[in-house]
């Protein structure tokens, strides 16, 4: 109880300095969100009242003071510039969306990444050890846009088995699913890779292979699990990567998720919108990573005693 209280106490104020930073970064914006929301050919005066009944005539601390009490009395993050409706209306359908898509990234990256680890590690400096460090260099190196314009070309553009535009099918998951996941698979392979081959050195494992122990009980029982620690950290930081990183794929794929929110609320100057789904965003990052510690105790139980 004293561990969680702690984690509690470290989240609430990660997430209040990060309010902060979202609100006074999102200030930063070249243009004035007035001057976009008037008509074409508002006089001064028109723009300065919808300046002042937007309540952005008023000093930043006003601002928001008045911003962060409305999201924690009331959920409220205020009403979009652009559209006038509610911003928590709007970015709920969004948020599920990207969850979605960085939840089969995560999958993929997972079932794909550890496994290959695994066998890199246990057939070092073999062709299949180069093989699939070389695929997981390439992975790394690839940007984003760049796998995500391959894959339509071939899949949907030559092939045509696949659609170009991304969606909430299983048919429209595929294609931005393999482009958000395939960064976080190199990385989490290497990672593994890594991580399996110091603990591979430890005396126990020597000792247990001295034994005769059976090649898969050592690998699985006593050379993975205790090689978990960095890989769920890596796999928690990518999780929260996916998360955020999903602008490019989303913008690429015209998928409905919170990356391509924030890009259209930007051009737009749409500042209630921006800082709702940055904050959301953080919120999920910080919670992931405190999570993260706390799957930690299931792996390593000196992590209690520290």
């Amino acid at each position: 109880m004293k561990f969680i209280l702690k984690k509690i106490g470290s989240l609430i104020l990660v997430l209040f300095i990060s309010s902060i930073l979202v609100f006074l970064l999102i200030h930063i914006i070249p243009g004035d969100p007035a001057e976009l929301m008037a008509p074409l050919g508002s006089s001064a005066e028109e723009i300065e009242a919808i300046r002042v009944a937007k309540g952005l005539d008023k000093p930043l601390i006003i601002q928001y003071t008045t911003w962060i009490e409305k999201i924690i009395l009331h959920g409220d993050f205020g009403d979009s510039l652009y559209s006038g409706t509610a911003v928590s209306a709007t970015i709920a359908p969004k948020l599920k969306n990207t969850l979605i898509l960085a939840v089969t990234g995560i999958l993929m990256a997972i079932i794909v990444g550890i496994p290959l680890g695994i066998l890199s590690a246990v057939k070092q400096n073999s062709i299949l050890d180069l093989l699939c460090m070389g695929g997981s260099i390439l992975g790394v190196s690839m940007p984003i846009f760049w796998i995500a314009l391959l894959l339509v070309m071939w899949f949907s553009v030559n092939l045509g088995i696949l659609p170009a535009t991304g969606g909430t099918t299983v048919a429209g998951l595929i294609l931005p699913t393999i482009t958000i996941g395939l960064n976080s698979t190199a990385v989490i392979a290497r990672m593994t890779r890594s991580s399996m081959l110091e603990v591979m050195k430890q005396d126990y494992v020597r000792t247990a292979e001295a034994k005769g122990m059976a090649a898969h009980t050592i690998i699985f029982k006593h050379t993975l699990k205790n090689a978990m620690i960095p890989i769920i950290t890596t796999i928690g930081i990518q999780f929260g990567y996916l998360m955020g990183g999903a602008v490019l794929t989303e913008t690429v794929f015209l998928y409905p998720g919170i990356g391509r929110l924030i890009v259209d609320s930007i051009t737009r100057r749409d500042y209630p919108t921006i800082q709702a789904c940055l904050l959301m965003l953080t919120t999920m990052f910080v919670v992931i990573n405190s999570l993260i510690d706390i799957t930690y105790h299931f792996f390593d139980p000196r992590v209690k005693e520290g």
